[in-house]
């Protein structure tokens, strides 16, 4: 009974050493032998350059859009939602 024990723990301590040294092995696509497919882009000069996320936009000079079409576009859009209520209210009463 004591050697299967034995047998278990190290067994279970191999698995466990072998999967926390396969964290340190390197990429597959790095080893020398292996290497990148013929048609993979090239690898950037720089690793690891950050893309500029607080860098704001500047400011537009003019509006985006003009008041008179800012209206005309609410007009739309409550005209439209006031024909599916009224579309949705004939099928719930048809059916």
């Amino acid at each position: 009974m004591a050697i299967n024990r034995h047998i278990g723990f190290a067994a279970a301590t191999l698995l466990l050493s072998a999967l926390a040294l396969g964290g340190c092995a390197t990429s597959i696509a790095d080893m020398p032998l292996v290497g990148t497919p013929a048609d993979a882009p090239a690898r950037p000069s720089e690793a690891g350059i950050y893309l500029p996320v607080h860098d704001l936009p500047p400011d537009r000079d003019a509006a985006a859009m003009a008041p008179a079409e800012q209206a005309q576009a609410l007009r739309e859009l409550a005209a439209a939602r006031d024909r599916q209520a009224s579309a949705a209210a004939k099928n719930s009463a048809a059916k």
